[in-house]
């Protein structure tokens, strides 16, 4: 038994498929879009999604608990199969794809608030929830810029 509530541990797990959600989502998303500019900015935020779930393993092994990933969650793979779907068929294929990124984007952070309200987190825990939450959130941000482009 680690140090993190057996909530705790769940919900850390939780955030690891989630992030493997996001990567593959953003991956996704680069795959879809033709605009140069677009790939690069998906295809680096798949890299940052990697390294937030290298982050978290290793935070995770690091206070004694097991890590439980299951290579994404239900909900994800059916917002990808959405992505595609809505891809498919829109006329609008780069904004509909951005949209589909914010509101993905706009979960996570739910996601990290969650976890972040357990009070009894080791610092080290809480400084890589705050510091991935908040490069989300400029994520989010420059979507929403994104698209007002569009």
């Amino acid at each position: 038994m680690g140090i993190f509530s057996e909530s705790t541990e769940k919900k850390l797990n939780g955030l690891l498929e989630k992030t493997y959600d996001s990567e593959q989502g953003f991956k996704k998303a680069a795959d879809n879009v033709e605009s140069n500019s677009l790939k690069k900015f998906f295809m680096s935020k798949a890299e940052e999604r990697l390294k937030f779930r290298n982050e978290l393993r290793q935070e995770i092994v690091a206070n004694g608990c097991e890590i439980k990933e299951n290579n994404g969650s239900i909900a994800g793979s059916l917002h990808r199969t959405w992505m595609n779907t809505k891809a498919l068929f829109s006329s609008d294929n780069e904004a509909s794809i951005l949209e589909e990124v914010r509101n993905g984007e706009k979960a996570a952070l739910n996601d990290y608030d969650d976890v972040l309200e357990d009070k009894q987190l080791p610092p080290t825990t809480t400084s890589i929830l705050r510091n991935q939450r908040n490069i989300i959130q400029s994520s989010y941000d420059k979507a929403d810029y994104i698209e007002d482009a569009f």
